[in-house]
């Protein structure tokens, strides 16, 4: 057994876990009902999105250790002092260093405090305590107290770049909990 993120199955399904502590795979039984289903229809046609995941930062040193130490990512290819791959998640991550203050999108300019996007990235975990503390030990900031809801637990975080991140605990049947 490895600390670190392992995907739930290889046909592409979107269900990260992160072993935050010495656990195994996940394995299909262990899924939400409707993601079981979905891993169980091999007849079906997907046309399955690449998706990789880029995440600007100011310090590239710092991100890769921050990294590391709260998801258990490792790092994999180098881009010079711009980039980094870091492998472990179900699509590779690449830390890219970007100055504060230079152009992002449009005419905004990047900076590192916390922001609000309409996107973030969520990890499941088996065990959230646990989580949670490796991630605020390596330098997240939890933002608000864990919540518990029918499908389970969650806790908000920021990474040191400013960046949203949610860690989810599914209980029960996750997410069917709540679906029709």
């Amino acid at each position: 057994m490895r600390a670190g993120l392992v995907s739930g199955h290889a046909s592409g399904l979107t269900l990260l876990k992160a072993c935050l502590v010495p656990c195994d795979i996940l394995r299909a039984s262990q899924l939400p009902d409707r993601a079981r289903a979905a891993a169980s229809h091999p007849h079906r046609k997907v046309d399955a999105m690449h998706l990789l995941i880029n995440i600007d930062v100011d310090d590239l040193a710092r991100a890769e250790a921050f990294y590391r130490d709260a998801f258990g990512l490792s790092p994999a290819r180098r881009f010079g002092d711009d980039g980094i791959e870091m492998l472990g998640a179900q699509a590779p991550i690449y830390l890219l260093r970007k100055p504060a203050g230079s152009i992002a999108a449009g005419d905004a300019r990047r900076d590192y405090d916390r922001h609000w996007t309409p996107l973030h990235l969520d990890v499941v975990v088996d065990d959230l305590d646990a989580a949670l503390a490796r991630a605020l030990a390596a330098g997240a900031r939890a933002e608000g107290q864990v919540r518990e809801a029918s499908w389970g637990r969650i806790a908000r975080l920021a990474d040191p770049f400013g960046h949203g991140w949610c860690l989810l605990q599914f209980l029960g049947r996750g997410y069917d909990e709540i679906a029709p």
